[in-house]
């Protein structure tokens, strides 16, 4: 499965309403794999400065991660493959 990375602009956004974005694609990429759409939300980097927010998620295709985030009605303005760096222990 490929890596995704989906790019927000979250103005305004408060630290619980952060918190429920984050709980809702963890939850919604959960429902789609048991419906058969393997999808795992890996996690995300906000920058509060610029309201910036930066999500990992991996799949079988981009078209998975758009159907996630749109079906948890959280907004997007791009979706693109990315690579995911983090060391392993």
């Amino acid at each position: 499965m490929a890596v995704y990375m989906v790019d927000r602009n979250l103005p305004g956004l408060t630290v619980a309403q952060l918190a429920a974005a984050q709980k809702a694609a963890v939850e919604t990429s959960q429902k789609f794999t048991k419906q058969g759409k393997p999808v795992r939300y890996i996690r995300s980097t906000f920058v509060p400065g610029e309201a910036h927010c930066m999500c990992l998620f991996e799949a079988q295709n981009i078209g998975i991660v758009k159907e996630v985030n749109e079906a948890a009605k959280l907004p997007f303005t791009r979706i693109v493959e990315a690579m995911d760096l983090t060391p392993k222990s």
